[in-house]
């Protein structure tokens, strides 16, 4: 009895001399909680969609000695959409990206072997990496405006949207970069190699992260030598794993995804990232007229967005353009929107270099921090949240808030968990080791599997190296009606799958064993239930196909 009395006496002491540590603990609580809260409600009321089920299928995978195979991925891979060949269960992923520190979590999804455990290592994650960014500004700032930074951290729209959207690699990066920065502040530098080596592996491209450090402790000159280091490791890992460690295992880096972020820069069909690079700096117009000209109004957007929870001091930091200007520029020069979205994944690349210099800009002006613009602080602080609240990353809010106002689509909550009912109910029916493709809302449940695939796609490579039909076939007809009125990826899919049905019908490869509020299930070389195909013949009139505009 005398130690647990002991360490609670300890504690009690620690609140008294350190009180702030308390107010951290608090805010860091309720960020998870609420954000674990919510983000569990969007998995379960089936709104986590293709990429949750690419990374559960990943981790289920790892659990069997498949390490970073996906059929779900082999989906998107260049053999499957520029090719026509079949996906293939034995693809991996890791030529599409490549990220061994997920392996670090391997034994803890082990423990609960679900898409949903993607979710509570998402939150975590980013919820330590605010934890460790209070540490690193406690080093230079006191507490009150430590506790004001980790605010603005939990508090970004570039926190707030990645934290909601399904797993993804890049939530490991508050926590490694800041740790890393907290290490060489602390000059521990074990500890800074070491999370300098896991932020390598997070992504290939990661390494621009780390490019950016170093060439801020070269400028600096706080570490030159270490900065050298730094910039020669970083570059020379993102040119070895794109053009040696990717092309081992599929040629989607040079095929697919460097031509659809920068094929604006390449004279081929595909390019490796020397080439891309080479293209880029031999042609400075272009150069510039992509960095400053191409959506400029979408980039004073994003950086006004990035900056909002800091009162925009990141903004002012020569620091932070130095050490986030490269991951910047990464996105700046990319094609298409998604790069420019403040609420996926890619922005939390630049959120450690805007703190970092808002950190240092504090602390040599911190004189200047006095009550009237705490609360100017506060209150952008407070309009970041709502922002993001009133965008609705990811669909998480989708029962407050409508999905799209012209035109009006909202499904309110209780009518969305009845739905969920009836869909759980037919996935339940499917054997955990059957193969199956479903529509992207409904593949996250179900992707725990060797052979899962997304509809219209029906035939699979199995380990045997035959290509078989899946034996199992689940469309969520309902929510693609649903939001076909206003989304034009609903309403292709709803008139690819809807057509395809009733071909596999016609032919009886596939028959209607279960038809519940909208969700159809077809099981192969099986006859129709006669109860569900009625059901069927009774809901397909009512389907109506939206003309497509682009």
């Amino acid at each position: 009895m005398r130690a647990p009395v002991t360490a609670f006496k300890q504690l009690a002491s620690l609140n008294k001399v350190h009180p702030e540590l308390r107010q951290i603990a608090i805010l860091a609580s309720v960020f998870f909680s609420l954000v674990l809260l919510f983000g569990m409600h969007r998995y379960y009321t089936l709104y986590a969609s293709y990429d949750q089920g690419i990374f559960n299928q990943v981790f289920w995978n790892g659990l069997h000695g498949r390490f970073f195979q996906s059929s779900l991925s082999s989906v998107l891979s260049t053999n499957v959409v520029h090719d026509n060949q079949p996906p293939e269960v034995f693809y991996h992923r890791l030529g599409q990206h490549f990220t061994p520190a997920l392996l670090l979590w391997l034994p803890i999804y082990a423990l609960f072997p679900s898409a949903a455990t993607l979710v509570v290592i998402q939150v975590s994650l980013i919820t330590a990496g605010g934890l460790v960014l209070y540490a690193l500004a406690r080093h230079y700032l006191q507490p009150s405006l430590a506790l004001l930074m980790t605010a603005s951290y939990y508090g970004a729209n570039a926190v707030i949207g990645p934290v909601f959207s399904n797993f993804h690699d890049l939530c490991q990066i508050p926590l490694f970069v800041f740790g890393l920065l907290l290490a060489m502040e602390k000059r521990i530098w074990w500890l800074f190699w070491l999370l300098a080596a896991c932020t390598l592996i997070v992504r290939q491209d990661t390494g621009v992260i780390l490019f950016g450090v170093g060439i801020y402790l070269a400028v600096s000159r706080r570490h030159p030598r270490v900065g050298i280091v730094l910039c020669t490791l970083s570059l020379g890992y993102i040119l070895l794993a794109t053009n040696v460690f990717m092309p081992m295992f599929s040629q989607d880096i040079s095929r697919r995804f460097m031509i659809e972020r920068f094929g604006q820069y390449a004279d081929s069909d595909h390019a490796t990232t020397l080439q891309i690079l080479w293209a880029i700096v031999s042609n400075p117009g272009r150069l510039l007229y992509q960095l400053f000209i191409r959506s400029g109004d979408q980039k004073i957007f994003y950086l006004l967005a990035q900056g909002l929870p800091l009162m925009f001091i990141p903004l002012m930091a020569r620091p932070a353009w130095i050490i986030a200007g490269f991951p910047l520029l990464q996105l700046f020069l990319q094609q298409g929107e998604s790069p420019l979205s403040i609420h996926i994944r890619y922005a939390i690349t630049v959120v450690p270099g805007f703190f970092y210099g808002a950190i240092l800009w504090w602390s040599q002006y911190s004189y200047r921090f006095r009550s009237r613009l705490r609360r100017v602080w506060v209150g952008c602080i407070v309009l970041s949240v709502l922002i993001a609240c009133l965008y609705s990353p990811h669909r998480v809010f989708y029962f407050a808030l409508p999905d799209s106002y012209r035109p009006w689509v909202h499904v309110p909550l209780i009518r969305q968990w009845q739905h969920v009912g009836q869909a759980r109910s037919l996935m339940q029916q499917i054997p955990p080791d059957a193969s199956v493709s479903a529509t992207t809302y409904l593949i996250p449940p179900i992707s725990g599997r060797r052979e899962i695939l997304r509809m219209p796609f029906l035939h699979v490579r199995n380990d045997a190296h035959q290509v078989v039909d899946v034996d199992y076939i689940l469309v969520d007809l309902w929510q693609l009606q649903t939001y076909q009125v206003a989304f034009k990826a609903e309403r292709q899919s709803l008139q690819q799958v809807v057509p395809l049905i009733e071909q596999l019908l016609a032919q009886k490869k596939y028959g209607v064993v279960g038809l519940a509020d909208g969700v159809i299930l077809l099981k192969r070389n099986t006859p129709s239930d006669a109860q569900a195909l009625a059901a069927w013949q009774t809901l397909r009139p009512t389907i109506q196909f939206l003309p497509i505009k682009s």
